[in-house]
């Protein structure tokens, strides 16, 4: 059977990354006033935080649409595909993956597997990229997607925002009241719960401290890990503390793998500007 894989923009894979994998990247759009832009094709991450501190009219975020991603199935089904595995944004910050559930019955021409990824960046693009290993490795979809249900399983993510307030406005926090009275004056600590919502887990007055206990959450896993471990520093606008969080945790944890990635646009608009994050997991790699 000939399987494709599909993820979203929101896994901030590169052209490079995206092209040498064949995994089909499906643009997210976002807006700024009447003006859209399709993701890192209509606009680039530069562009983008640019507008974000100059616009006075913040940015919202439109999903894909299901006549959009129905296309991209037309388009694979056309090239001899037979199957999809396509891995999507958080069902817990967008409804797309649920739709798109929904949606299934409309699709004859081609067989379609959609994959929660319940996180977001990295961990989506680590899934997409297990997902396409093992599509090249001639793994039937059954056994790609318990090898993805069982590397998300291991996927944590910790993140710091400069600025709490567009996780707010955009009711992306799901227990922001906690926060309300004081966000300006605190480095929360977010990630991702089990329905894949991003909640705050832990306060902390600067970002060095928010980095220490992000290091203590990485050393708690590790320690359990019986598998190789891969690390992935991500950041929003911010590749001057991106290299010192990486140049830390190589000398911390000289065993893991350690790579970085960037968020653009469409997570972007929710986490603002000089946003850092880790995303902690089994190595891809190590999955056969």
């Amino acid at each position: 059977m000939k399987i494709a894989v599909v993820t979203d923009s929101a896994s901030y894979l590169t052209k490079e990354q995206a092209a040498a994998n064949q995994i089909t990247v499906v643009p997210i759009t976002v807006i700024f006033g009447q003006q859209t832009y399709k993701e890192n094709i209509d606009i680039t991450n530069k562009e983008f935080y640019e507008k974000l501190a100059s616009e006075k009219e913040l940015p919202t975020t439109t999903q894909i649409s299901l006549g959009q991603i129905q296309a991209v199935y037309d388009q694979l089904a056309a090239q001899g595909y037979e199957a999809v595995i396509s891995i999507h944004l958080s069902s817990g910050i967008t409804s797309f993956i649920n739709n798109l559930q929904a949606y299934l019955p409309n699709i004859t021409n081609i067989k379609v597997y959609p994959f929660d990824s319940k996180l977001t960046s990295a961990a989506e693009a680590n899934q997409a990229l297990l997902a396409a290993k093992l599509v090249k490795a001639g793994k039937s979809v059954t056994e790609i997607l318990a090898a993805l249900t069982d590397l998300r399983a291991t996927q944590h993510v910790d993140f710091v925002v400069d600025d709490l307030s567009h996780l707010v406005r955009t009711g992306r926090l799901n227990n922001a009241s906690a926060f309300l009275g004081n966000m300006l004056r605190i480095k929360p600590i977010l990630s991702f719960n089990k329905a894949g919502q991003i909640v705050a887990v832990a306060k902390e007055r600067t970002t060095h401290r928010a980095f220490n206990h992000i290091k203590k959450d990485i050393t708690d896993f590790m320690q359990k890990a019986t598998y190789p471990v891969r690390l992935d520093v991500v950041d929003g606008d911010n590749q001057a503390t991106s290299a010192q969080w990486v140049a830390d945790l190589k000398k911390n944890f000289p065993n893991a793998t350690i790579d970085t990635s960037s968020l653009g646009p469409v997570v972007g608009v929710h986490t603002g500007r000089k946003v850092m994050a880790v995303v902690w997991s089994r190595d891809y790699q190590s999955i056969n």
